[in-house]
């Protein structure tokens, strides 16, 4: 019937036309579920810093939910650096300027990168005392790369991929987490603390506006 010949047309040319729009897009290597609208969609979306425990310098368990409700920077740190020195006093610096506010820092020492993190925790800890009068929350010297990564810096990076690939490049790369535990900024090991102090008083601000409501 002429129904049959309009519906079967219709129904070839709908197909036609949808294989076109796909293979084109498709040639451009945009994903599909991008078309499909599923665009900032992530499995793991309600996923937190707080659903990790990891181990302080001590090995003691710590559970990253002692941080509910503060503005975290996550630091892969190491001794030998040549950033060391620059990323440390100023670590330092907005730790003191930002603790009362509800900031905190949470540096893992890693040996990954150079071999510039040979020590012990414990002598890290007498280190950063001795030469910058610095006693940071330190944590177990850890994997950021690789099969034996700690999981926690895995979820870091599957929350903020980095340039080019999302492995760690080198020492004092930075993950910045909000009061929600949200991993919300990534930071390269060259940016300076200091470049990261408006994105501190961003989230330290904002936490107060809501309170005041």
């Amino acid at each position: 019937s002429k129904q049959s010949i309009h519906t079967s047309g219709h129904s070839f040319s709908h197909y036609f036309l949808s294989t076109i729009f796909l293979s084109f897009f498709s040639s451009r290597m945009i994903p599909l579920f991008l078309l499909l609208g599923i665009v900032g969609t992530s499995w793991a979306s309600d996923r937190t810093i707080y659903d990790f425990t990891v181990k302080d310098a001590d090995g003691k368990k710590v559970s990253m939910g002692e941080y509910r409700g503060q503005v975290l920077l996550i630091v892969n740190v190491a001794s030998q650096c040549g950033l060391t020195d620059s990323n440390y006093k100023q670590l330092k610096v907005l730790e003191d300027d930002y603790a009362q506010r509800g900031f905190a820092i949470a540096a893992f020492p890693c040996n990954q990168f150079g071999y510039q993190e040979p020590s012990s925790e414990a002598d890290i800890k007498t280190f950063l005392s001795e030469k910058f009068e610095y006693r940071p929350r330190l944590f177990a010297k850890i994997d950021v790369n690789g099969d034996d990564a700690d999981p926690l810096w895995t979820f870091l990076k599957e929350e903020q991929g980095g340039t080019l690939v999302d492995a760690i490049k080198w020492n004092f790369t930075k993950f910045l987490v909000d009061r929600n535990g949200k991993v919300v900024a990534r930071f390269s090991p060259t940016t300076e603390p200091f470049a990261i102090r408006e994105e501190i008083e961003k989230l330290l601000i904002g936490k107060e506006k809501r309170v005041d409501l």
